[in-house]
This record gives C-alpha cells, sequence and structure tokens, in this order.
C-alpha cells in the first residue's frame, strides 16, 4: 500500500496587470530542488525553463499563459507563491537614516507588499505626423535575468529588451504588428528614434508597474523617524 500525499493548500490572488483572480499552491520540496539545481547550473536558458515549470504547476487557474504575463506579474506571482511556501513574514535589519549608523529591526510581511502603477504611465509613445509605437510589458525571460540570477543587463541587452518590448508601429492610417514583422526592420525603426523619442521609451520602462512596498521605522536612539521603500522581487528575500 503506498503511502497517502501530504495535503497542499490553496490560495488566491490578483493578477497585477488583468486584475483577473487566479487561483495557486506553494513550491513543493522537489520544486525548490529543481530550481537550486537549474541555479547552481548558472545556465540561463535551464533556470528558465525551471522557473516557466514550476510556474505552470503552483498556478492552477487554466489558462495563464507564463511566457505572456508581464514582468510585474511574474514577480508578484513569485513573490505570493514563494511566501506560502516558506512563509510571509521576512526579518530584514535596516539603519536609520538620520544618523546612518542604528540599526534596526523590521519584520516585513509579504502579504503587505503590492505592485505599485504609477499615475500617467502609457504604453504608447507618440512620435508625431499621426505616427507612433504601442508597447509591451518585459516577461520571462528579463525576469529570469535581472530577479533570478540577478545580472546587470548590459547596454547591447538593454536595447534588445527595447526592441523586444514593440508591439505594433502604427501611422495615421496603417497598424503594423511586430511579431508579423522582420526583427531587423523593428532594429532599423528603433536606431532611427530621435533623442527625444527615445526618451519617451526610457520613460516607459522607468514608469512602468513594479513590485513595491514602502515602510517606516523608528530610531530607538533619537526618536526620528525613517521611511524605505523596497523594489524589485529579490530585494524581498535578500
Amino acid at each position: 500500500m503506498s503511502l497517502p500525499k501530504p495535503p497542499v493548500p490553496t490560495y488566491e490572488l490578483t493578477v497585477p496587470s488583468t486584475e483577473k483572480t487566479i487561483k495557486y499552491r506553494p513550491f513543493l520540496v522537489k520544486e525548490e530542488k529543481v530550481l537550486l539545481i537549474a541555479l547552481e547550473s548558472q545556465d540561463e536558458g535551464q533556470i528558465k525553463n525551471a522557473v516557466l515549470d514550476i510556474l505552470k504547476s503552483c498556478i492552477l487557474t487554466r489558462g495563464i499563459k507564463v511566457e505572456e504575463l508581464a514582468i510585474f506579474d511574474i514577480e508578484y506571482i513569485f513573490l505570493k507563491i514563494r511566501s506560502k511556501s516558506v512563509g510571509e513574514i521576512v526579518s530584514m535589519k535596516v539603519t536609520c537614516l538620520d544618523d546612518n549608523e542604528t540599526v534596526v529591526d523590521y519584520e516585513l510581511n509579504l502579504d503587505e507588499v503590492e505592485v505599485q502603477k504609477p499615475e500617467g504611465h502609457s504604453n504608447k509613445v507618440e512620435l508625431g505626423e499621426g505616427m507612433g509605437m504601442v508597447l509591451k510589458y518585459p516577461g520571462i525571460n528579463q525576469f529570469v535575468s535581472t530577479q533570478i540570477v540577478g545580472k546587470d543587463l548590459s547596454a547591447t541587452e538593454v536595447f534588445d529588451a527595447i526592441v523586444d518590448s514593440v508591439h505594433q508601429v502604427y501611422t495615421s492610417d496603417e497598424v503594423f504588428e511586430a511579431k508579423t514583422t522582420p526583427r531587423k526592420d523593428i532594429i532599423e525603426f528603433v536606431d532611427g528614434l530621435t533623442t527625444k523619442d527615445f526618451e519617451q521609451v526610457q520613460e516607459f520602462f522607468s514608469t512602468m508597474p513594479k513590485l513595491s512596498h514602502s515602510f517606516k521605522v523608528v530610531n530607538p536612539k533619537t526618536g526620528e523617524e525613517s521611511e524605505y521603500t523596497i523594489e524589485g522581487l529579490s530585494n524581498f528575500f535578500g
């Protein structure tokens, strides 16, 4: 007679970009092992496959295509899954800002961490004379590179990410879909942007929704209050 399977709890969360409620479960030990082995390999492709497989297994709602989720959706889902796996409370030590030397303890509740959406953020870049671009958010590739592997993107990789973010190019009477346009044509188009136009593209990235949490602590020596903001998945478990 085989052993029974341990019970696995299920939870719900709201996907930030779609506001759709999905069900998920925590990581299992076997999945943590797969991820650790992939991380030890230092092979980004292997790590990406491990993360994809784990997310697909832990997301119980059908029809969710992880490959098409925005990076902040993936960060948020990964955070919630991992918090239910290892615990919602993370103990941190922070240095008070008023004297830059007093260290205090802070307990971060991961259930309170949300994706912040800046006002005025837009995925459209107006280029003038009826022409413009519609941009899409980075996805699983950049999530693995920056939040799992912890790599700083090179100038070439940043440019590639911008090219990959182009969803549509439009004029006053025609729309060009990036998925049906040769990549070399998109590269040429981005290369042809003015500095001012390119700054609008950079604004899209700098203001896009992100995993963020602000909190305050009081310096026990001075009574002064310091405020901190944590951003980026890796910093919530650091």
